[in-house]
């Protein structure tokens, strides 16, 4: 954390945030590939600042980019091009412009490239289409049919009524509905779409804790009057950390701020949303690879407008356009599946906790096992350290004891050590189950060319082949 403090000092990006008028020069940075901004003048009737997202040309055709502020270097304004648009949307927040320079300058990569996990699509900066609804204009038409008189009938309660939830509850066909609008009996109105997610109530269903969560939650408030904003939340297996950082998250709520939950795989995310919905009741929005790219984009829009409070995604959510962030929790933070490797490579752990020292925000690392990482950096006293041994159901912890294969080596034509095989059999004739776990599947997870050091990738997704050597073949999981 004091490496990520001492960058923070060296490179500050303190822009006047000013707005910049048409003929003025201004830097933007494109998603692509590039070390810095281009120089760019403002288009005749457009007025934009830090932060603005515009299309300006690059090269034969346009290009996404946000404005950066004035340019070091001043250029002849008739060597240089016109910002084309700039999208009516609320700048990106002062935080992220600063994190994409970090990011970049930590993980030895092009700013552009890191500006691409922000700027997610072009579609999450078109206004949402509006839905048109049908309503009854109190005409009735010249010729009444029994078609007719049963939309009139839907539509007499005075509400607008979308064309396919009139056409499934009067079973007509949409020309009839299209003949009564030219009758003059349906009047065409816009309605707002709506709302991604309802706000989430922070006093919907409080959890009740028992003492050791009731002690980690002061525990934390303590950290945080001593300016320990990172708190390593350690506790057992079955010890209720989801509760106590739900009971910290309903708190950012409480105060009108955004909250982000990370969790590390796609699979937890169902599971996970219906506790959220237990808890706050209503769905948080959702970010993650699943969601089809209109899904995104909603999500998206939302955040940037400040529509969405709550947010449980995949680690690329931490590049979302908060500006009012109040809390990161990273659920399972020793989690590998928090590391970037494609593209811009970056830890989401180290990233988060650089995002909110630049948003003012709080940070909660949740996991039962720990990185090292996080582990001495409690201990240094960098973060505030939570630890629970007790179960919430009070239940006992599981003996655990270690097997030196030395020592018990498996027989002959065996893998495992004989005292495990005895007590797996042991647990079985009680009626009971036993489950192994394997540290992974097939001889390597990964496969390099000796050669050029190609990395063997399945075609159909982002998964690296797995080599099988007993079979002879490399397989996706």
């Amino acid at each position: 954390m004091d490496l990520f403090r001492n960058r923070l000092k060296l490179d500050p990006m303190d822009e006047e945030n000013r707005f910049f008028e048409a003929g003025e020069i201004v830097a933007v940075m494109v998603g692509v590939a590039v070390d810095g901004p281009y120089s760019y003048r403002v288009g005749a009737s457009m007025r934009v600042q830090r932060g603005s997202i515009v299309i300006v040309p690059l090269g034969p055709r346009p290009t996404l980019g946000v404005v950066w502020g004035a340019p070091k270097d001043k250029h002849a304004h008739n060597r240089l091009k016109d910002i084309e648009h700039c999208f009516d949307v609320p700048p990106l927040s002062e935080e992220l412009l600063k994190l994409v320079d970090w990011v970049a300058r930590y993980t030895l990569a092009k700013p552009g490239m890191v500006l691409r996990a922000v700027l997610r699509s072009r579609e999450a900066l078109d206004p949402p289409r509006p839905i048109i609804g049908y309503q009854f204009s109190g005409f009735e038409p010249e010729r009444m049919t029994n078609a007719r008189t049963r939309v009139l009938d839907v539509v007499s309660d005075g509400m607008a009524w979308g064309k396919a939830a009139l056409i499934g509850e009067s079973g007509v066909s949409a020309s009839v509905i299209e003949g009564l609008v030219k009758q003059g009996s349906l009047d065409r109105i816009e309605l707002p779409p709506p709302k991604l997610v309802e706000p989430p109530n922070p006093d919907f269903a409080p959890a009740k804790l028992n003492p050791y969560q009731a002690q980690a939650l002061t525990d934390m408030a303590i950290g945080l009057k001593k300016g320990q904003t990172v708190t390593l939340l350690d506790g057992v297996t079955g010890s209720g950390k989801t509760q106590i950082f739900f009971e910290a998250v309903a708190d950012i709520l409480r105060a009108g701020k955004q909250a982000l939950i990370l969790l590390p795989e796609i699979a937890l995310t169902h599971s996970f949303l219906d506790r959220f919905t237990a808890r706050f009741g209503v769905r948080p929005a959702e970010w993650h690879s699943d969601m089809t790219p209109a899904q995104r984009a909603k999500v998206w829009r939302a955040v940037l407008k400040g529509e969405v409070q709550a947010v449980v995604g995949a680690r690329s959510a931490l590049f979302l356009p908060f500006h009012n962030l109040g809390m990161i929790v990273l659920d399972e933070e020793h989690d590998g599946a928090y590391k970037q490797s494609d593209g811009v490579n970056y830890h989401a752990r180290d990233m988060a906790i650089v995002r909110a020292s630049l948003a003012g925000a709080r940070v909660i690392l949740s996991s039962a096992t720990p990185s090292v990482e996080s582990r001495n950096n409690a201990n240094q006293g960098r973060y505030a350290h939570v630890l629970i041994k007790e179960r919430h159901s009070g239940t006992a912890l599981p003996n655990i004891e270690t097997i030196d294969m030395r020592e018990e080596g498996p027989e002959k034509g065996s893998w495992i050590s004989p005292r495990l095989a005895r007590e797996v059999f042991a647990t079985i004739e009680r009626g009971e189950q036993a489950l192994l776990f394997l540290n992974r599947r097939g001889y390597a997870p990964l496969t390099l060319c000796k050669q050029c050091g190609h990395q063997y990738q399945c075609p159909d997704c982002a998964a690296w082949l797995v080599e099988h050597r007993f079979r002879g073949v490399l397989a996706c999981h």
